[in-house]
């Protein structure tokens, strides 16, 4: 797919999958047939220009969704725990 047959809701996607999602730039670009730098020409172009790059947003937001899952499963346990002991 060439950029000037992208629509823009395709690019939009393909931004809210890196941005949003923590699809990785490689990826996205394999899903959607295009060149990895042309997605990231897409963020630079989009950034919000807080000095912190794509990839590392991509990497906070991967460890922000593990610690998610790990804080879930904990208080999971504690829910477990709490009706266990009060039986």
């Amino acid at each position: 797919m060439s950029n000037q047959s992208v629509t823009p809701e395709v690019r939009a996607k393909v931004l809210t999958s890196v941005k949003d999602e923590g699809v990785s730039i490689e990826t996205a670009a394999q899903t959607y047939n295009l060149h990895p730098d042309t997605i990231r020409k897409w963020l630079r172009l989009t950034a919000d220009n807080t000095h912190t790059s794509s990839s590392e947003l991509q990497r906070l937001r991967r460890e922000n969704q593990v610690l998610k899952e790990i804080i879930g499963g904990i208080s999971l346990e504690r829910e477990i725990a709490k009706k266990n002991f009060s039986r």
